[in-house]
């Protein structure tokens, strides 16, 4: 809570209505630190009550505070908003608590949001650029700057402060008591440009002319989560969240176009493009009435949508929509390819226990922070606060369906509470449309040193065997609190907490492979001959009028013999290869007159897209260690190993005991096979293969990155240089300081040894796309083909590879089909 002190004296109000005893002010945190036995160590951390803490050690120092450089810095005016200074004591906080409209506010903001404005601004301070405002009310603040003030900076010290640690473990997190409500604006000329809302696909483009020259144009861009409910129901459903727009100016001569990635595309099958259709519905308030608009364009996911009838404030949403629902349709969902997001929140850093927030959209749209108002303590509702996002994961759901979450920490320390290892989420909630959340509440077992954990999220469909998992990293504990926690007993209130055992994996069901005839909904007509004399692999050659099936409508940008081109996966006369978009011409099933060349079984499929781990660089240790906690049932991976003979009586006690004990020895022992036999067996192209055929699609994924990272960095060498200036456009101190550690005797990095910084540089940069494993290759493929002499020509593994990740969809529907496995 905030509350007011009375201890406040007024030095000169004439000369300023807003200067106050400041040492007065922080006599009460002094106060505060001779009973807090943990206030040295978290002062440390606290740069906001480090002074404080620093006059608590030196008595000298006693009426030390952050404001001893600058003590009018909360009251100070500016002439220059865009001004700059370089420390966070000369900041221009007027340009933050400037009223910019009648909920906009400064009460809430911390000392991270004042440098990441100056962080926004030191790029071009001249220029205006999207910033992140913080929604609040200080209405009951507006008439006393001085209650202001103090209120500021006694909330901050509370919530930046653990007084002991009762209250630490009834707390969500550090420093994250205010909720955010965060959303672009940006002021343009009679050139115009384009507005994208951070971490989406959500975009506005204003055309050159659209205001007059001279003129300005603020647009502004907001995403509200929860889109209108009247347009989710059998007939409609929203797939993007409701955008807000806003314009500050009228007078315009030209349209403006929003621009959204959604999270459906409608089928190609005839039925379906025919009964459905996505749409933009549009409306002066948020509440309605919405009206659909005509002037739409629609490939794939994404729609454009040109805005004619402008105003100050407008509201968007999309939406598909059938006409009507022919059996065996139920619902708009069966006309569509429909995906859902789901992301992982927690606080910013980590403490002994505390609390994970699973949430489902029902669009692409996940923020990078993200409110939550009903996490609850000890029984008790704590106050709204604002979570980072963890992780992220998209997936395919054919039908709103009842799905069972579960969460289960790959770290013996660290354990989900009981009830909450396992949660439903509804049918009838997806159906909304809204994001639905749950929580799930992880503690640490017993007094050991904090430290980040990875645990596993899993994502089961009720009524089939779907199964869709990924994992997620937790960011790192707070600083200094594993000082904190390693205290003597006697500083230590709570009880010691008993190690637990080993959090049981839940078990799964995994598919069985069927080997069959690929089912292909695509096919293209060759419009030319392409024979190379010297063949390219992973390229397609055909003759005029060949029929190639096409296995997926996505692109894949790779080099060809000397440009880099847009190709489609395809198969023909047996074979899987890229084709050249502009040499064929796209044609539906029915149009095909003889698919006869261009079939292909999904035992042919795993076999052939699996074919660059033939050729890929790995570590044994690091696979072995991947599969063994990402795989939960021996027996499944022994079967498509060709081991279905083993038993529990093969292992001895040392792998009888856990589950990822005994796939770890069904994989060394294909290992050895392998090694004892060379010529003819390779160990990483048999283990992807058996991995597609227990569906384990999203581990083939990390395999896959972490392999094409390894071999990049070996095929590269000392030019991964010129591919750290492309992808990440780094300087050569900052190249310089990835080569440092690896450094010989001489002071330079051997070629023998280059591939470590290129390798150190490739996992960071990897990194930031989070679970976008077909980002990562496809940016990784486009950065290497423009390289003077590119690597690519002559090493072709990484296309082998964009071929994989294309074809696990149609490899899932094929081989994977649930009616077969009812029967």
């Amino acid at each position: 809570k905030i509350s007011r002190h009375k201890n406040v004296s007024y030095v000169n109000e004439s000369k300023s209505d807003l200067d106050i005893d400041w040492p007065d002010v922080f006599r009460h945190a002094h106060a505060v630190s001779k009973t807090n036995p943990f206030w040295n160590e978290l002062s440390a951390s606290n740069p906001f009550v480090h002074d404080i803490a620093a006059s608590n050690r030196n008595e000298n120092n006693k009426n030390l505070s952050i404001l001893k450089e600058k003590p009018y810095l909360f009251s100070k005016v500016s002439s220059n908003s865009d001004s700059l200074a370089s420390s966070g004591d000369e900041l221009d906080i007027d340009c933050l608590l400037r009223k910019t409209s009648a909920r906009r506010s400064g009460r809430s903001k911390s000392v991270s949001d004042f440098m990441d404005i100056v962080d926004n601004q030191r790029f071009n301070p001249r220029k205006t650029i999207p910033q992140k405002t913080v929604a609040s009310d200080m209405t009951w603040l507006q008439s006393d700057r001085e209650a202001y003030k103090v209120a500021w900076l006694s909330h901050r010290q509370l919530t930046r402060s653990c007084l002991d640690l009762e209250a630490m473990s009834h707390s969500p997190g550090w420093a994250q008591t205010q909720a955010t409500d965060i959303h672009v604006v940006c002021k343009m000329n009679h050139e115009g440009g384009s507005v994208q809302l951070p971490d989406s696909d959500i975009n506005i483009h204003v055309p050159v002319g659209h205001v007059l020259p001279g003129e300005f144009q603020e647009v502004g861009l907001k995403a509200i989560l929860n889109p209108p409910s009247s347009f989710n129901n059998e007939l409609s459903s929203t797939i993007s969240p409701l955008i807000e727009l806003t314009l500050s100016n009228l007078n315009t001569r030209e349209a403006i176009f929003l621009e959204v990635k959604v999270a459906a595309k409608v089928k190609n099958d005839p039925l379906s493009q025919v009964m459905s259709d996505i749409v933009c519905l549009f409306s002066f308030n948020k509440e309605g009435p919405f009206k659909k608009l005509e002037n739409c364009y629609t490939y794939q996911d994404t729609i454009q949508v040109k805005l004619t009838d402008l105003s100050h404030v407008m509201y968007a949403v999309i939406a598909v929509q059938a006409k009507k629902i022919q059996p065996p349709a139920t619902n708009v969902w069966d006309y569509v390819h429909r995906t859902v997001s789901v992301g992982i929140y927690g606080p910013k850093y980590i403490h002994p226990s505390f609390t994970a927030v699973f949430t489902v959209f029902g669009h692409n749209y996940i923020p990078g922070k993200l409110t939550i108002c009903d996490i609850k303590k000890g029984g008790k509702n704590m106050p709204p606060v604002v979570f980072q996002l963890w992780g992220k994961h998209t997936f395919l759901l054919e039908k709103p369906q009842d799905l069972n979450i579960s969460l289960v920490s790959c770290d013996p320390d660290f354990e989900v509470k009981m009830e909450d290892q396992s949660k439903n989420i509804k049918e009838e909630e997806l159906k909304t449309g809204e994001m639905v959340r749950q929580q799930f509440l992880f503690s640490m077992l017993g007094c050991r040193e904090m430290h980040f954990f990875v645990f596993l999220v899993q994502i089961k469909v009720l009524k089939s065997s779907q199964v869709t998992q990924f994992h997620v990293t937790t960011p790192d504990p707070a600083p200094k609190l594993s000082g904190v926690i390693n205290r003597p007993k006697h500083l230590q209130n709570r009880k010691e907490i008993k190690s637990a055992p080993w959090l049981l994996i839940p078990t799964v069901k995994y598919p069985k492979f069927q080997d069959k005839t690929l089912s292909v909904n695509t096919y293209g007509v060759a419009l030319k001959t392409v024979l190379r004399q010297n063949k390219i692999d992973y390229l397609l050659e055909y003759f005029k009028g060949d029929t190639i099936a096409l296995l997926g409508e996505d692109k894949v940008k790779a080099i060809g013999q000397t440009k880099i081109k847009e190709w489609y996966v395809g198969v023909l006369r047996r074979k899987i290869g890229l084709v050249h978009c502009k040499n064929i011409k796209v044609i539906s099933k029915e149009q095909a007159m003889d698919t006869t060349d261009s079939e292909l079984t999904t035992r042919n499929l795993v076999e052939q897209i699996a074919l660059p781990f033939k050729k890929l660089t790995y570590i044994y240790s690091v696979v072995l260690s991947t599969v063994s906690e990402s795989v939960y049932d021996w027996r499944a991976l022994a079967e498509v190993l060709r081991y279905s003979h083993m038993s529990l009586d093969n292992f001895n006690e040392a792998h009888a005991d856990k589950e990822s004990e005994r796939v770890a020895h069904v994989v060394k022992r294909m290992k050895e096979d392998c090694h004892a036999n060379k010529k003819k067996r390779l160990f990483l192209y048999e283990l992807i293969v058996a991995l597609l055929k227990i569906d384990c699609q999203g581990l083939v994924a990390r395999l896959t990155q972490d392999t094409i990272i390894l071999t990049s960095a070996v095929k590269l060498g000392k030019y991964w240089r010129e591919l750290a200036e492309k992808l990440a456009r780094l300087t050569k101190q900052q190249i310089e300081a990835y080569e440092v550690p690896h450094r010989g005797k001489n002071g330079v990095v051997s070629l023998e040894m280059m591939w470590k910084p290129a390798y150190d540089f490739l996992y960071t940069w990897a990194a930031h796309y989070g679970d976008s494993y077909r980002d990562v290759l496809q940016d990784l493929q486009s950065a290497l083909d423009k390289m003077k002499n590119p690597v690519t020509k002559h090493w072709r593994e990484l296309t082998g590879t964009l071929i994989l990740v294309n074809c696990m969809e149609v490899l899932r529907a094929s081989a994977f089909s649930k009616m077969e496995e009812e029967e």
